[in-house]
């Protein structure tokens, strides 16, 4: 699943340590759902959407099979 948050956190201002500090999450947590290793569950996606005001398909894309 492709995401954009790095841009949201960056376009904020916001350290991936300051982005987990709010959402209660570890700075590595989030640094791995930015670089795609890692699926959040979907009460953090909600807290991620929730955060940036805006839908989890805002954050969130699947990826398009060809």
């Amino acid at each position: 699943m492709q995401n954009d948050l790095t841009r949201r956190r960056e376009d904020d201002g916001l350290s991936q340590g300051e982005l987990a500090d709010a959402l209660d999450v570890t700075r590595q947590t989030i640094n791995a759902i930015e670089r795609d290793r890692y699926n959040p569950s979907l009460e953090l996606a909600f807290k991620l959407a929730a955060h940036f005001d805006c839908s989890i398909e805002d954050i969130f894309e699947p990826e398009q099979d060809e």
